[in-house]
């Protein structure tokens, strides 16, 4: 955040808390008043925005432990249009956006794999599709597969309880779905609205949404029936400028001879090409690949519930209710990117001991043939790429409950539910697929990284023209295909006993049996082997190509000299070409398709069962301690798990070389491997609440919290990856036998709640967290998969250019010389080539442990009967794992990813029909990802603001606006100048009219 942007916020913070103080003494003054809204006996119903957050309140206040909570504002209404965005309001609760809507959610630092999401206390499936370049495998539910209307409130459970499901470190998120006898009678609302996305690159950006409600009761409020429904469609686009990175390398001379390494000769002419090099002491990484990828996309929404509810005495009540959520995504990407060889080089570079780049460059000679459409003439690629990712996820929950409410304060409860979630593609390619076009003939390529936005810059050798169509030539491609599922059955049943006066509160005892089933699936398809051209550039016709501007894409960021222009192209149209041309999908180099589509038959194919029962047993107490009426409550919950795990393994049969640094396994078919697994945990927990005074809480809570590991980790075959290079392959290993990350916490807050809707609030969290997964390195060789690195024909190659031959000169060398070997540019395994040697990669639990601890501040503050008020709260999360990024990636590091402050202020306005509120909400920068390399999301901070007004009773106008000041995000490395992406950030407005009754 910019200086001035802080100051500014220094400035709001410092004016609404001083106001806010201020109404706190009056607030204070007034409680031995009688209320404002009594009037002769009679109370006002408060509405809106103030009802929403008293209702919160009282979640809060009468909660056991640590809660906070997000309610509806009326029937059909949420504070916000997606439950994540919601989520972020309250302390310690971050997102992660994807397609500029909130997906996924972090509590006080830990991750979305580290949060277990409840709908109505049962534990819910999760369909997340990944990075769609390999098998899905994350817990992680996806808030964005929800529409909000159809929801009545979200509780953040963030200390343990033994009556509620395990698997969150972070927290418990429960989403509660509205009951028609809850609120007995007709009730209902109807909303439209459109929006309009200027994030939109082309097209008409603006889209319908459409929700319901319908909730009533008959047969004197004996029978109840709700539905609800949404659909939601949106189009919208993300711009994105990317740079892939090598790893860390010293700059002291190593001699270790990495690829992409920085010359450490001071004789070569190559040395003397570079400006500052990084010396002793000091790490730098060397940029890979750079791109401008420009995305549209279009995303379709369909929620739907049913609830009928039917009570035939005062103490028995049966439910049935049904869930259904459909989200469909389609992305299309164009994008004009580099490869760099690192070669003929020039960089210039900062000071350590994090040196980052000022410039990188690289130069290339001519094209050995004669350029022009009709011929493969070589040379150096200006890549003009797109891709297609198009899928469903889709959500089922049938449920049961009945409850009867027996003699003497006896309740049982026994609850059911089936769900299942799926995510697959829904085209005749697959889920994730990319083509690959080029001009050849890029004379030197430069990326400037001393602006926001890295700056992309090519020339090309005389006589060829980027911009000319003919001259653009079809190169590699590959269609994937992936596949999740997660099946759960959970029976519960319940019981709570409330004792009438004296020490003892009540009793709850239970248990849970919970049956979960795991389908992972993934193939693919790739020709790696045509990235020099599958064909001349006359075999696609110039028509189906489209030139696409892209300084005007990036609003704010871009600057002179970056790539202005490129050509993007109809994915369909090309997809069927390179199958009709080049049978891309029917003969492909590796892998293979279903009959008649570019459908990859699954090579990955993972199935995991966890079968859970968990006892609990929860008492409660309430006494007076010092006078002063206290609470105890210590449950106790035993969990034991067990795990089924098998996995297809793809069979490798034979390696390919099929560029200077790319080599490909050749797989022939598959077998099903299977391991197995439990564990069992015993996990307490222990509130604790006094109220010293009128309206004042505090609270001490210690518990244990478990999360299990990822799908991936606990899959149980190995498996080698396609793409290997020159030093060898890599490949994975599962774990079923892995035990869960385990957390002994402990929470203390004290709460003064001086109005209806207003509180003050300040919360201390510890963590200590065991059981991390960390992994460890295998070497392997796959019977009879060998690799002509180092082989007879290397050799020869190498005695006849000379040391300082190249890959590319061994190449051609080989192809030249060893014509029996090779298939067309493909350098065939031949005998005496030595085995490739693969390091595989499993998952263990580490020794390792952590702490994270840190601070909650609220205020939430109504100004008397103005109809205005203020929400803030400041969140700080520490933990004492780091990333040291002076390492270089050789040195293997633990560090704590998702930690970070954050903040959110809110100003609203609540009277007379008339709503509005403007919302703050900033994160700061976080470390994301770990590994060999660090990858930081850099702070980032949005306004969002809304307003509506009941013009006629039942009849509500509304407006939105969604990152009012289209802020933008930016990722990087170890150094700011190591940008990983950045992308410009875009306002989304929508208005429309809601009827309610």
């Amino acid at each position: 955040m910019r200086a001035s942007q802080k100051q500014w916020l220094s400035k709001f913070l410092v004016g609404t808390s001083a106001l806010s103080l201020m109404g706190i003494a009056q607030a204070a003054a007034a409680q031995e008043s009688p209320a404002e809204g009594e009037v002769n006996g009679d109370e006002i119903v408060v509405t809106g925005i103030r009802a929403s957050l008293a209702a919160s309140a009282d979640i809060k206040r009468e909660a056991q432990g640590v809660v906070d909570a997000i309610s509806a504002e009326d029937i059909g209404k949420f504070p916000d249009t997606n439950l994540a965005e919601s989520l972020q309001r309250i302390t310690g609760v971050s997102i992660d956006r994807q397609n500029g809507e909130g997906q996924l959610v972090t509590v006080r630092g830990f991750g979305p794999e580290f949060n277990l999401v409840t709908v109505n206390g049962r534990q819910v499936p999760t369909a997340l599709i990944g990075d769609g370049g390999s098998a899905p495998s994350s817990r992680s539910f996806d808030f964005a597969n929800l529409a909000s209307e159809g929801i009545a409130a979200v509780e953040v459970y963030k200390s343990g309880r033994a009556t509620m499901e395990s698997g969150g470190i972070g927290s418990t998120i429960n989403i509660r779905t509205p009951r028609p006898l809850d609120n007995p009678g007709l009730r209902g609302s109807l909303s439209v609205k459109g929006v309009y996305d200027t994030s939109r690159n082309e097209g008409n950006p603006i889209t319908p949404e459409v929700s319901g409600v319908l909730s009533t009761t008959f047969a004197d409020d004996r029978i109840g029936i709700m539905v609800a429904g949404s659909y939601q469609k949106r189009k919208s686009s993300t711009n994105t400028a990317s740079v892939g990175w090598r790893d860390a390398y010293p700059g002291a001379v190593t001699a270790e001879n990495n690829w992409g390494e920085l010359e450490e000769n001071p004789n070569s002419a190559r040395y003397g090409n570079i400006t500052n090099r990084p010396g002793d002491g000091d790490v730098y990484q060397v940029p890979q690949n750079a791109s401008y990828a420009l995305e549209d996309i279009n995303r379709e929404r369909i929620n739907g519930q049913a609830v009928l509810q039917f009570r035939p005495s005062d103490n028995l009540t049966a439910t049935v209710d049904y869930i259904y959520s459909r989200n469909t995504v389609e992305t299309r990407n164009s994008n004009v990117g580099v490869w760099f060889n690192h070669e003929d080089t020039s960089s210039a570079w900062t000071d350590g001991p994090v040196a980052g780049p000022l410039f990188y460059t690289e130069r290339f000679g001519a094209p050995p043939g004669v350029p022009g459409p009709n011929a493969l003439y070589g040379g150096k690629d200006l890549s003009y790429s797109g891709s297609l990712q198009e899928n469903r996820a889709e959500n089922k929950s049938l449920g049961f409950n009945l409850e009867w409410k027996g003699p003497d304060g006896v309740t049982i409860e026994l609850d059911a539910h089936h769900s299942t979630a799926t995510v697959k593609p829904v085209n005749r390619f697959g889920s994730s697929m990319s083509l690959g076009n080029a001009v050849f003939g890029v004379a030197n390529q430069t990326i400037n990284f001393e602006n926001d936005l890295p700056v992309i810059s090519y020339e090309m050798h005389p006589g060829i023209d980027p911009l000319d169509p003919a001259l653009i030539a079809s190169t590699g491609n590959a269609f994937r295909n992936a596949y999740f599922r997660n099946r759960i059955d959970q029976v519960q049943l319940r019981g709570q006993y409330d004792h009438d006066g004296g020490f003892l509160d009540s009793i709850d005892f239970g248990v849970s049996y919970v049956d979960s089933k795991v389908r992972s699936a993934f193939g693919t398809i790739q020709n790696d082997d045509t990235w020099g051209g599958a064909g001349p550039a006359s075999d696609i016709p110039d028509d189906i190509f489209e030139l696409v501007t892209l300084p005007d894409k990036f609003p704010g960021l871009a600057r002179p000299g970056m790539i202005q222009s490129f050509y993007g192209f109809d994915f369909e149209r090309m997809a069927d070409l390179v199958e009709q041309n080049y049978q891309a999908c029917s003969n492909p180099a590796t892998g293979s398709a279903i009959a008649g589509t570019c459908l990859a038959n699954f090579n990955t194919d993972r199935r995991i069962g966890e079968k859970t029962l968990a006892p609990y047993l929860q008492v409660a107490t309430v006494f007076d301690l010092f006078q002063n009426p206290a609470h105890l409550v210590a449950g106790i919950r035993y969990e034991t798990t067990d795990i089924a795990s098998s996995a297809l393994v793809p069979v490798p049969v034979d390696s390919i070389w099929v560029g200077d640094n790319e080599l490909n396994v050749v797989f022939e078919g598959g077998e099903f491997t299977r391991f197995k697994g439990s564990y069992d945990n015993w996990l307490p927990a222990i509130d604790f609440d006094i109220s010293p005074m009128d309206n004042v809480k505090l609270r001490a809570s210690y518990s244990h919290t478990i999360t299990r590991p990822d799908y991936a980790s606990m899959q149980g075959g190995r498996s080698i990856d396609t793409l290997f290079r020159v030093g060898g392959g890599t490949g994975s290993l599962g774990n079923p036998g892995l035990i869960p990350f385990k957390s002994k916490n402990i929470d203390l807050s004290a709460e003064w709640y001086y109005g209806r809707d207003s509180y003050v609030s300040v919360g201390y969290f510890h963590k200590d967290v065991k059981n991390f997964i960390s992994s460890t390195r295998i070497d392997y060789s796959a019977p009879g998969i060998t690799t002509p690195i180092g082989g007879p024909r290397y050799q020869a190659a190498q005695a006849a250019l000379g040391p300082d031959a190249t890959l590319a000169d061994i190449r051609q060398y080989i192809i030249a010389n060893f014509p029996d070997t090779v298939t067309g540019t493909v350098i065939n395994a031949a005998p005496g080539d030595p085995l490739v040697n693969f390091e595989i990669t499993t998952p263990i639990n580490s020794d390792q442990t952590a702490s994270i601890n840190g601070w909650e501040f609220a205020l939430q503050h109504s100004f008397w009967d103005t109809g205005f008020g203020v929400i803030l709260n400041y969140t700080i999360v520490n933990g004492d794992a780091t990333y040291d990024n002076t390492q270089p990636s050789s040195v293997a590091q633990f560090a704590l990813t998702g930690l970070s402050d954050s903040a959110n202020a809110v100003a609203y306005y609540d009277k007379n029909g008339l709503q509005a509120r403007v919302a703050w909400n900033w994160r700061d920068e976080f470390l994301s990802r770990t590994g060999p390399n660090p990858f930081y999301v850099e702070e980032y901070w949005q306004i969002d603001a809304s307003a509506s007004y009941e013009f006629i009773p039942g009849f509500t106008a509304f407006v939105e606006a969604i990152n009012l000041t289209g802020e933008g995000r930016r990722g990087h490395l170890r150094h700011k100048n190591n940008v990983d992406f950045v992308q410009p950030g875009f306002a989304r407005y929508a208005a429309g009219v809601r009827f309610s009754f």
